[in-house]
């Protein structure tokens, strides 16, 4: 039995479908796509294409004039126009494909997309292939624009009004003996084609019926005005519509008849910043992004994720249930996890995966699932899942019954990968054997345990798990904040990463991997492509592609420039590796049986955490270095200062003891910010170096672990949100070896790699620094930087504090956690009024 889902609006669009006449659906799908009406032909009336559908070129309409130059008042749109009716009249679609052939032209296609094509190519001349991946360029939506593939992952992203065009007369295949197409070949010979002015800007709304409803910011005449300006009309009825605008004040009030039986439609209804933005932008904006009428309908269209404001998805992802935990988990919406299903398993195999594709060009971020799920009594389940990523009444979802033909059910899975991917299953399952095929999707390699967000304490556990913990109280408290779930959904909530279907919390060393090898190289890439144009704008879409597919997010765009490679892709594969490695760590607490779960993860943990009392010399100096070396985060046009709440001694196999690196030269006690999210990977497993070298602050130095004398630089990476205050800021002490090189700028790539060779010890002089005259030495003749900031020598150099890079990971050794709170320093308490 196979059972589907789609969503509401869909099944609107199709109720409405029973009204509108076929006519009227027929010219909205073709104006939507931008496209010329196909025009009859006479000779080949019967052709049919291999698809089924006719091919034969339909009748020419004025329309054609209209979409070649606003509204076809150009001579040359006017001769346009009388030259396909002929050209339609006289020249059967496989006449058109000859010809298009001949003159080294794209002939594939039905008659929608040949007809138009040739019409062109005739009258306007024959066109040079894309200069940035010699793809077929193609007049759509009132561009010419490429069709080819810039690379396996990315569609071409050229577009152009003035595209370059072969010289030279249009070739006839001499099997073609028309007359008319002779004589007017012949009428040609020595004269330039026609030159195709566009005026894209008069046609951003064009084939667009457009109702406006109800009491508007301005007059409904302004908008009709703006409207027909740029190529839209506007109709009065509801009917027919690709959407109402309308303001949402007038949504509060009840709306008009127009608003309710847009309601009843499941017709879009957007404010009005859609006309607004879709002029300045000089294209038609997505109608779900200006959504004002969504939360209102009965079980609700819903809005993507991405397009939701990001304080409202924020707080949907971070109430939503995981719906996929990891490799043996099965999925929330195939509702056969509560009749005891499991994840099927065969031979080694586990038949559970997980696809994401991200195409910026083509505004494409989906996702898909495939699992085989046994339930009691041998029935095995196919489920599929395929659609927009965080928009789930947009997908598809199917759970197909086999009973116990396992056979038949392994043999759909396996056509199903090949499907999507374009690779065979087994040998990906088994050897990780995968090619990426052009616009196919991308597997997720899961791995087998929990993902944090799921298998970490949940709120409501957190007070019973403590109460029944055995370690000192104050420990008691770190130890819940780092195996509860929050801190991790907040980290990947900040990234856009929180799918609740996909587990990016317990993915594969191999899968991270990956992740990595793809930084290198488009960071490696990145040196050598230009910083503007066609060029330029197709390297940044792949690399952001590749990158939105391995690791998805709910608002992928395009990255430019080494600062969000930085921010996006080094810091985000460092944070998704950190909550992989507190996924593993941490298990299930729900499926848990200890009495104590707390302490057993302290106990996995294989660190020793202490707490640091008020009165002690440590406590004091900690408390001092802080207050010094401090200055005030600012978020927006809040400040917050910061207070110490808590410190704890630290103490670990897994980086080198006090005693130690009290021998090593050159020792300083220094301050490291990280995400609380990326707190457990460190008492864990130490300090890993940087994932590799970057031109910007953070990763200068390549793969090397900085730290800062000034708490004010730690305190920006500790610093969660203005909800959540509390953080955690590590202090180390480094030994920055026998030599310690100054450096003043932006080290270059080569002077990166002698570092890292060397081993060596790397002071970045920022444009403050800590007043030397307040530092002291600490136990063990450990230096202390302690002192107020004041203007270095540096002023213009890109760090703004004293930073140092070590690439020893045992020369680093993390002493203390300090919990701190983040407070807002200028707020205006406003009294009660009486």
């Amino acid at each position: 039995m196979v059972h589907e889902t789609r969503s509401r609006a869909h099944a609107a669009s199709q109720e409405e479908g029973k009204v509108a006449t076929k006519k009227q659906k027929t010219d909205i799908k073709d104006q939507e796509k931008g496209q010329h009406v196909p025009s009859k032909n006479k000779k080949s009336a019967e052709n049919k294409g291999q698809d089924g559908e006719s091919e034969a070129p339909t009748k020419s309409r004025k329309l054609k004039a209209e979409e070649s130059e606003p509204n076809g008042r150009n001579s040359s749109a006017r001769e346009f126009t009388e030259f396909c009716k002929a050209i339609g009249e006289h020249l059967s679609l496989e006449d058109m494909r000859k010809i298009l052939q001949a003159n080294e032209q794209d002939a594939s296609g039905s008659a929608d997309a040949v007809v138009p094509r040739c019409e062109n190519m005739m009258f306007y001349g024959p066109l040079e292939k894309c200069q940035v991946c010699g793809g077929q360029l193609e007049f759509k939506r009132w561009k010419y624009r490429c069709t080819g593939n810039y690379s396996e992952w990315a569609r071409c992203t050229f577009s152009t009004n003035n595209p370059s065009r072969k010289s030279g007369p249009i070739k006839v295949p001499d099997d073609i003996k028309d007359d008319f197409v002779r004589e007017w070949l012949k009428k040609q010979q020595g004269q330039e084609f026609p030159k195709h002015n566009l005026d894209e800007e008069a046609h951003i709304f064009s084939g667009m019926m457009i109702a406006l409803s109800g009491r508007m910011s301005r007059s409904h005449g302004y908008f009709k005005e703006q409207i027909m300006k740029h190529g839209g009309k506007v109709n009065n009825s509801v009917l027919g519509v690709a959407c109402v605008v309308a303001s949402p004040a007038e949504r509060d009030k009840g709306g008009s008849g127009g608003f309710a039986e847009a309601l009843e439609r499941a017709t879009p209804v957007v404010s009005e910043n859609w006309i607004i933005d879709s002029i300045e932008k000089k294209e038609v904006q997505p109608l779900a992004a200006y959504d004002i009428v969504s939360d209102v309908v009965p079980e609700g269209r819903g809005l993507p994720l991405g397009q939701l404001d990001p304080s409202e998805e924020a707080i949907e992802t971070l109430a939503a249930e995981v719906k996929l935990a990891g490799k043996r988990g099965v999925h929330k919406d195939c509702k056969l996890e509560k009749d005891g299903g499991c994840i099927f398993e065969k031979d080694g195999i586990i038949y559970n995966c997980a696809f994401a594709l991200c195409d910026l060009g083509c505004q494409m971020n989906e996702l898909c699932i495939m699992q085989l799920v046994m339930v009691p009594e041998n029935h095995l389940h196919l489920f599929y899942k395929k659609g927009p990523i965080g928009h789930d009444q947009m997908a598809e979802v199917r759970v197909e019954d086999f009973g116990s033909r396992v056979n038949d059910a392994i043999k759909e899975f396996v056509r199903l990968f090949e499907e999507v991917t374009g690779n065979e299953f087994e040998p990906w399952e088994r050897r990780k054997k995968f090619e990426k095929k052009s616009m196919k999707m991308y597997p997720l390699d899961m791995d087998i345990g929990v993902d944090v967000r799921q298998g970490g304490a949940a709120l409501r556990q957190l007070g019973s798990a403590a109460a029944h913990c055995q370690l000192d109280p104050s420990v008691s408290f770190l130890v819940k904040q780092l195996c509860g779930q929050e801190i991790y959904r907040y980290a990947l909530m900040e990234m856009a990463q929180d799918l609740p279907d996909l587990p990016i919390g317990m993915l594969t060393d191999l899968h991270l991997r990956r992740g990595e090898e793809m930084l290198l190289q488009m960071r490696q890439d990145a040196e050598s492509v230009p910083d503007s144009g066609p060029e330029a704008d197709a390297f940044w879409t792949e690399i952001s592609n590749k990158w939105f597919t391995l690791f998805p997010t709910t608002r992928p765009y395009t990255m430019r420039g080494f600062e969000q490679i930085a921010d996006n892709v080094a810091s985000g594969l460092e944070t998704v590796r950190d909550i992989n490695d507190a996924s593993h760590l941490i298990g299930d607490v729900f499926g848990s049986t200890l009495d104590d779960p707390l302490s057993e993860c302290y106990k996995n943990l294989g660190c020793s955490i202490s707490p640091v009392t008020e009165d002690s010399e440590d406590y004091k100096m900690i408390v001092k270095y802080l207050e010094k070396t401090y200055e005030p985060v600012k978020v927006d046009d809040v400040v917050y200062g910061v207070s110490v709440d808590r410190i704890y001694a630290v103490e670990s196999s897994a980086f080198p003891s006090y005693e130690k690196i009290k021998n090593l030269p050159n020792k300083i006690l220094l301050w490291c910010g990280t995400r609380s999210s990326n707190l457990l990977r460190h008492l864990h497993k130490g300090f890993l170096p940087a994932v590799c070298h970057l031109p910007v602050p953070g990763y200068m130095f390549g793969k090397a672990i900085v730290c800062s004398d000034a708490a004010a630089e730690a305190a920006r990476y500790g610093f969660t949100a203005v909800d959540r205050p509390e953080g955690y800021l590590v202090l180390a002490v480094a030994s920055l070896g026998d030599e310690i090189k100054e450096v003043t700028g932006t080290p270059r790539a080569d002077e990166v790699q002698g570092f890292e060779e060397k081993k060596m010890g790397v002071k970045g002089v920022g444009r403050k620094m800590t007043d030397e005259s307040e530092h002291f030495t600490w136990r063990g003749g450990v230096k202390v930087p302690c002192g107020k900031l004041v203007p270095s020598t540096n002023k213009d150099g890109p760090l703004e504090y004293n930073e140092y890079a070590v690439y020893d990971p045992k020369q680093v050794s993390i002493c203390f956690l300090v919990g701190v709170k983040y407070e807002e320093q200028n707020m205006e308490v406003v009294p009660d009024e009486e």
